[in-house]
């Protein structure tokens, strides 16, 4: 590591520190807000009530007239997961771990594509392997945003956004310390507390942490974690609040790299099936180390009855150590040696983000109006070194089905061998919305952006330095009708733009930006006969300028096309008193022209149908006082693999999960979770290289409260 780097992060910390506490603009943006909110009567029976402010104004998210998603922290409870993608195994439209269970990267896809990451609302830029990951415990909800929007965030990727939202100073003073242990040789110890600051309650604080280690899928592959996040609110006044945010996150261990050959995968081989444990990279060489720090603040000022002022600021830096080996890909039945290639990457990343909003609310006696107005400032930067010339393809061998370590051809990491590279980007943008419902019945909304966004990618060692400038103008509209019988059907359409990074090998520059845009219509449903809803949403995205590889001259160019068309239905409600039903379908038909020349085939690791329900059971309702259970079902159906390079099809997988939890008494409870409980092995997905699904996780839980 350089050894510059922890004095640069200490000033880093202070610059932004003491910007947030200096005199700036009350102007801001709000990240997606959407929530479950479970509220109990007087009979103790739960009403569910989904409020969101997804547009970044307060509005119901059923009377959004766009798809919203919601993990809420009682679902992060029930369900434990581990990884920010394994919190999404039950949200329409999302695929979860296409790639397998990564330890050192999220896998999420929206709609067919990849989604953006925000954290309460600001961007986690990724750059290659440089990628952030959440701690699940420290947030208290995961919103998603399905479709396009970079009316609300700027440049982004088509799929949406997955806003996750951290955990801040409660109300009311309360306290967590948990243990848990599970197979994987998992150990985890973590605290949450909340109290008030002061006599009066004007200031809270929260500390949340966490210590974990656990072995990983592969053999050979274990993480460690450190992490903590201190957060303080404080009521200025009654029309002034401010929270302070930070985080800190520390893993260090041997990384899991999920690729494998076809051969002994998904297809058959002369030596038979490659065991999903198999480590084919080098556990003794291959190492992962990342520091991450986020520091921010919200500010929310009610200037009178209408205006509404807000700022949101937050400073990201993301130090990364990846030397990770892997195996090249092979079809070849008759093989049982494989070359290997490695990644090396050692760099850090900087992330500020301003954003500025001001709402106006006003009426008449026909119409709610409500008006957003922002600023948005941004700027990112990655600066590294990176294997030269490229990933070392030169590494050396190994039998996939009886590895032996220990045959390979160290890197050389000094900066006189490897590539640094250097990419920046800077986005400022203004954007305005406006929003009416008239006679409570039909809600309009139009909106627009405008981005300039500045892109610089430069090598010294490779005598590289180009850069770009593009404007981008977002629009975003949507109609929508609030019957009285509960039936709100609606119609949307939304744009979206992703500023790339990297250099088009046969023009020489930068690419150019993709560009995307949906049309989506459903219903929403609230009846008055049952609690809870029904969502159906319709969809049809397309990107383009999408990147295919051209056959004759073998270098990627932009020339192509994606389209992602499917049907999401998501419903939450109570079966029966104490019985709660979470269920979604999604069917995606996304199409590709990247085919090597073979015209539109379907894009590679995207299901065409996944089906999820989970059912939550108190059951104190039928007399078992303390016991609370849940159970759910997982279907992820048939994908493609990357039609450049066959047509195989990988078969769907059924998955079963389980969870019973037990108050011992009012302060002490224990909770088992079991994930994949039939332990399947099954291939996930396969785009070029294959992929294993998890295997059975097994995690038990003891808390102590209050």
């Amino acid at each position: 590591m350089v050894a510059t780097r922890p004095t640069r992060l200490r000033q880093a910390i202070r610059t932004a520190l003491c910007f947030s506490l200096a005199p700036f603009s009350l102007l801001t943006s709000q990240s997606v807000m959407a929530e479950e909110v479970v509220q109990k009567d007087s009979q103790a029976v739960e009403t569910i009530v989904v409020t969101a402010s997804a547009l970044k104004v307060d509005t119901p998210a059923q009377e959004t007239p766009k798809a919203v998603s919601v993990v809420t922290e009682q679902d992060l409870i029930n369900r434990a997961p581990q990884k920010l993608d394994e919190a999404l195994r039950y949200t329409s439209g999302v695929v979860s771990q296409p790639y397998g269970a990564d330890n050192d990267t999220d896998w999420i896809k929206v709609r067919g594509f990849d989604a953006a990451t925000y954290l309460d609302g600001s961007r986690l830029f990724k750059d290659g392997y440089y990628t952030w990951l959440l701690e699940p415990y420290g947030l208290e909800k995961v919103e998603v945003l399905k479709g396009p929007a970079s009316i609300l965030y700027g440049e982004a990727p088509p799929g949406g956004v997955v806003n996750a939202v951290q955990k801040k100073p409660t109300d009311v003073p309360q306290g967590n310390v948990g243990l848990q242990v599970g197979n994987n040789n998992l150990r985890t110890l973590s605290l949450d507390i909340s109290d008030y600051a002061n006599e009066d309650g004007s200031v809270r604080y929260r500390l949340v942490g966490l210590m974990k280690e656990n072995d990983g899928e592969l053999n050979g592959t274990e993480n460690s974690r450190f992490y903590i996040a201190p957060s303080l609110a404080i009521d200025v006044s009654d029309r002034t609040t401010l929270t302070l945010l930070a985080s800190y996150l520390e893993d260090k261990g041997v990384p899991t790299n999920p690729f494998f050959p076809a051969a002994g995968t998904l297809i058959d081989s002369d030596f038979g099936t490659i065991d999903p444990s198999t480590n084919l990279g080098e556990p003794g060489y291959d190492k992962y180390e990342r520091t991450q720090v986020s520091i921010g603040y919200q500010l929310e000022h009610a200037l009178d009855d209408t205006w509404t002022l807000s700022q949101k600021f937050n400073y990201g830096y993301n130090d990364l150590y990846l030397r990770s080996s892997y195996a090249f890909w092979n079809d070849d039945a008759t093989t049982d040696t494989l070359y290997r290639g490695i990644v090396f990457r050692n760099g850090e990343t900087n992330s500020f983000a301003l954003d500025n909003r001001a709402v106006a609310k006003w009426q008449s006696s026909r119409v709610e109006n409500t008006m957003l107005l922002g600023v948005d400032l941004q700027h990112h930067r990655t600066k590294g070194l990176e294997e030269n010339p490229a990933d070392s393809w030169s590494f050396g061998s190994i039998n996939p089905f009886n590895p032996v370590y220990g045959n390979y051809t160290p890197i050389d990491e000094s900066s006189d061998y490897a590539y640094d590279r250097e990419i920046t980007k800077q986005q400022a943008s203004l954007y305005a919305q406006y929003q009416l419902k008239l006679d409570q019945q039909w809600v309009g909304l139009v909106g627009g952006r405008y981005d300039a966004v500045k892109t610089e990618n430069e090598s010294v060692a490779a005598g590289k330095h180009k850069d770009r400038t593009d404007g981008q103008f977002s629009l975003n509209a949507g109609l929508m009708y609030l019957s009285d019988n509960g039936l709100s059907p609606y119609a949307s359409y939304s744009q979206s733009f992703d500023v790339l990074s990297t250099i088009d090998n046969s023009t020489g520059e930068l690419y150019k930006p993709l560009e995307g845009e949906q049309v989506e219509v459903g219903v929403k449903y609230t009846p008055s006969f049952i609690n809870g809803y029904v969502n159906v949403a319709w969809f049809d995205i397309t990107e383009k300028n999408s990147l295919i590889l051209d056959p004759n001259t073998n270098s990627t160019t932009q020339a192509g096309e994606v389209n992602s068309q499917g049907i999401e239905v998501e419903g939450i409600g109570y079966l029966a008193d104490g019985l709660k039903l979470t269920a979604s379908y999604t069917f995606t038909d996304a199409k590709t022209d990247n085919t090597d020349g073979n015209g539109t085939k379907d894009a590679p690791l995207i299901p065409k149908h996944l089906v999820s329900a989970w059912l939550d059971y108190d059951a104190s309702k039928a007399g078992l006082t303390g016991w609370d259970f849940g159970t759910g079902v997982r279907y992820v159906g048939e994908s493609k693999d990357d039609p450049r390079w066959s047509d195989r099809t990988i078969p769907g997988v059924t998955l079963w999960d389980l969870m019973a939890s037990y108050d011992i008494t009012k302060q002490w409870n224990a909770q088992l979770n079991v994930n994949n409980v039939l332990d399947k092995e099954y291939v996930s997905a396969c785009n070029y290289y294959c992929y294993y699904g998890q295997s059975r996780s097994v995690v038990l839980s003891a808390n102590y409260r209050w």
